[in-house]
């Protein structure tokens, strides 16, 4: 039976835009995307109804459609340069996805760790930004920063879903790193991560560290475990230069590494 409702005044095209979202969001096409022919019968509209309702699909990023081939989902696959200062936002922006993040957490804490980290006594109280990083319909990465209290006290009321947080800092006139080092490693993700990132447990995800100074006071403390089956971290080499990657050691404390 057809969900459209013809007394509506939304147009046909934008319900059926509506209940496709919702199908593709439960997961209903992963073994494939219905033909135009298919749709048409089922909704039972015309096929230029149809195709309105796909080409906004496929222009937001869910679907992929190319002349002469079948609908496909736009599982989008994402790479970033070793050895950059990177935003995640900005990576899955310029491969042309709809990017949005979910926030879990924006509170005061405390956390050992991420305060030896940043210089700082243990007990120290921190600011931890904790995220779910979406792109297009699915979870793509969480990310977690800590910041020295004064660093992010100021960012406690902004809205992150659609903003870098390097972009937030900038605008709320605190220091925003511009130099630092990061660590990757191969990871099997806690139930609860692995979970809200759409992972069958016991899969494996990367999880990148990083410690961001601003000039040289630490003032970032971030964890971000990512899908591997959607990113790829991609490094340059020739021969006589060193390679952007870094050994596993741990930097000396102080240092950038």
């Amino acid at each position: 039976m057809s969900p459209l409702d013809r007394s509506d005044p939304m147009p046909l095209w934008a319900q059926i835009e509506v209940d496709l979202r919702r199908r593709l969001e439960a997961g209903e096409f992963e073994d494939g995307f219905p033909t135009d022919s298919e749709l048409t019968t089922e909704y039972e509209v015309s096929r230029h109804t149809v195709r309105e309702a796909v080409r906004r699909l496929n222009r937001g990023g869910l679907l992929r459609r190319e002349r002469g081939r079948r609908t496909t989902l736009n599982r989008a696959e994402f790479e970033q340069s070793l050895g950059t200062l990177y935003s995640l936002f900005q990576t899955v922006e310029a491969s042309g996805v709809a990017q949005h993040s979910e926030l879990v957490r924006l509170e005061i804490v405390g956390n050992d760790e991420a305060a030896g980290h940043l210089e700082l006594h243990p007990g120290t109280g921190l600011v931890l930004v904790e995220r779910v990083r979406w792109a297009g319909p699915e979870p793509l990465a969480i990310d977690r920063a800590w910041l020295p209290r004064e660093v992010g006290e100021p960012l406690m009321n902004v809205d992150f879903t659609r903003a870098a947080l390097y972009d937030r800092l900038a605008e709320v006139g605190s220091p925003v790193p511009n130099h630092g080092w990061e660590r990757l490693s191969p990871v099997v993700p806690p139930a609860e991560d692995a979970a809200r990132l759409g992972l069958e447990p016991g899969e494996a995800a990367f999880s990148l560290e990083r410690l961001g100074r601003r000039d040289d006071r630490a003032v970032e403390w971030r964890t971000t475990t990512i899908r591997g089956d959607r990113y790829r971290f991609v490094t340059e080499w020739a021969a006589g230069r060193r390679s952007s990657l870094r050994p596993s050691a741990e930097p000396e404390p102080g240092r950038d590494g």
